[in-house]
């Protein structure tokens, strides 16, 4: 079966998003008391005492300026959390999907390379979480009108991570 990489937030994007969000608004740092928040620079949960911020974020929006696609009003933004000063990504040796755990509800929009909705699925991940991303991300991919996907938590509706069709980069 074909893995899927979960992209975090771009270094330029969290570069842009440490001074002023996409919601217009400064950024404010803060330090994480018990840890656990899922930031989108490392795809990982913080660590009691790391230096975060909650901001709002437009992945939609920012690839659509990178590609040319033209969202409209599917341009959507929301809260995600990063870590407040530079971090160094992701684990290289970093296995799997990241906030995973099995029972958590997921939707996986599918948007096509004008940057329209063109589908979505909900998802229960599995205990075999891997194999729940991998067969949701392969039924996305099936269509060749999806460009990229978005998985979102069901319950806030937060970003997770991004999933790119190999020639969609932008």
């Amino acid at each position: 079966m074909t893995r899927y990489e979960a992209l975090p937030i771009d270094p330029t994007a969290l570069e842009e998003l440490r001074a002023s969000d996409d919601a217009g608004r400064p950024c404010a740092p803060y330090t994480a008391t018990e840890g656990g928040e899922p930031l989108r620079c490392c795809l990982r949960g913080a660590e009691p005492q790391e230096r975060i911020a909650l901001v709002s974020y437009a992945p939609l929006r920012r690839w659509a300026a990178r590609t040319w696609a033209r969202p409209g009003a599917y341009d959507e933004q929301g809260p995600v959390f990063i870590h407040a000063e530079e971090c160094e990504g992701p684990a290289p040796d970093r296995a799997g999907y990241p906030f995973s755990r099995a029972g958590a509800l997921r939707t996986v929009r599918r948007y096509s390379a004008e940057g329209h909705i063109v589908g979505g699925r909900l998802l229960e991940l599995p205990a075999d979480e891997e194999r729940g991303y991998d067969e949701a991300l392969a039924e996305a991919f099936a269509d060749p009108r999806v460009a990229l996907a978005h998985v979102r938590a069901v319950e806030y509706g937060c970003f997770h991570f991004e999933v790119r069709r190999h020639d969609a980069d932008g």
